[in-house]
């Protein structure tokens, strides 16, 4: 398709999500560069928003990918059917997971997953009450909007779900909000749109004992720290805790959509019965997306990837120096440099992109930078990239 076409086409006939989308053309994409239909390349520090975990068309995934496009695709709706590539994906999820961590429900996205998380805490305690974190984002369906921390968000769409309540990420104090008739506590490990906020003096340990203590579930959300992000499988694994259910999605199956939540088999087994089809989804557990998801996994226990993502955190942290950057937040490959205001991060990234390189910005705090490139990305683009930004801030 013509070039000029196509980005009138899609200003035209594509539904937006703001009123500033950029109409960058695509042509194609390979590692850890996005190429445009102007010729020129463009190294890739989003990665689709942390969805990229390998890069761009790994071969491994490409090949899982084909191979089961070409024995079949859809049969049957979600749970009916025994089908390789998606047993085999939950049967590897357990064996690398701990304990009790032992069976999946495969879903279309991590929003999803997060509905269904919240129907089977209210399901297995058969209490109402959710509570959540204030300043999360946990995805934009109805249920998963309501546990949204942000009131601007929320607003144009109320009513939303009812008994909803809040606590401060990192607040001690506030535990004692979780009580008998609280069915689960739902947070992201690391906060994502807020800031790449960490979890703090051993927080998710307490969260997860006094969710104990009251019989709640604890619900982590790593649909964007997950599939090793932060140089482990999940980034709970660096805090001496399992929840009770684990959420992903994002970067599970290398830009293929998915999501899923894991649980023991006896909290999960009562989603099947009382009613029947306590969560349901048609194209859940996909053949193709199970097949690239379940190459992800292998391809990061199999590499050295997680073990390289310490070295090369510190090295965006050595290159990231600059009076304009007032800090980084974040942990591992999901970083966040905080600039002086929003207004000038915008500029900052678009400056970045005429000169090559793909940047975004968090979404309630756009002060600060997204840099969350592939696992694969190499030392040298690294500071391939980080020169572009540092040229940039002495431009601007």
């Amino acid at each position: 398709m013509n070039s000029k076409k196509l980005q009138k086409d899609f200003f035209k006939y594509q539904a937006k999500t703001t009123q500033f989308a950029s109409g960058f053309e695509v042509d194609y994409a390979k590692g850890s560069y996005i190429y445009g239909k102007d010729r020129k390349a463009y190294l890739d520090f989003a990665a689709g928003v942390s969805a990229n975990t390998l890069g761009h068309s790994h071969p491994r995934v490409i090949k899982e990918i084909i191979q089961q496009a070409e024995k079949h695709l859809h049969v049957m709706v979600y749970g009916e059917y025994a089908q390789e590539k998606p047993v085999q994906l939950c049967k590897r999820l357990a064996e690398v997971l701990p304990a009790p961590l032992d069976t999946t429900y495969l879903v279309n996205s991590g929003t999803e997953a997060i509905e269904a998380s919240m129907k089977l805490a209210k399901r297995y305690t058969g209490r109402e009450e959710i509570i959540a974190c204030k300043n999360a984002y946990h995805g934009n369906t109805q249920g998963s909007l309501s546990l949204a921390g942000r009131e601007e968000k929320k607003r144009a769409f109320r009513p939303l779900l009812p008994m909803i309540n809040f606590i401060g990420f990192n607040s001690e104090k506030d535990l004692e909000k979780i009580t008998p008739k609280t069915a689960g506590v739902i947070l992201e490990t690391i906060q994502g749109a807020s800031g790449f906020r960490l979890p703090e003096n051993n927080y998710l340990k307490k969260l997860k004992d006094r969710c104990q203590a009251v019989g709640a579930l604890l619900i982590l959300d790593e649909i964007q720290p997950g599939f090793g992000r932060t140089g482990k499988l999940f980034a709970f694994e660096h805090y001496d805790m399992v929840p009770d259910v684990l959420v992903m999605g994002k970067g599970m199956a290398s830009g293929m959509p998915i999501g899923a939540f894991t649980a023991s088999g006896e909290i999960m087994d009562c989603l099947s019965h009382n009613p029947s089809l306590g969560h349901i989804t048609t194209f859940g557990g996909n053949p193709v997306i199970a097949a690239a998801a379940l190459a992800t996994l292998e391809e990061l226990m199999e590499s050295d990837l997680m073990n390289q993502i310490d070295e090369k955190e510190k090295l965006f942290r050595d290159l990231l120096v600059h009076p304009k950057i007032k800090t980084v937040h974040g942990r591992g490959l999901m970083l966040a440099p905080e600039l002086e205001s929003e207004e000038y991060s915008l500029k900052v990234a678009a400056r970045c992109m005429e000169k090559g390189l793909i940047l975004f910005w968090l979404m309630y705090s756009i002060q600060n930078l997204r840099i969350t490139p592939p696992l694969t990305i190499s030392p040298e683009e690294i500071k391939e990239g980080c020169q572009i930004i540092l040229e940039t801030l002495n431009e601007i």
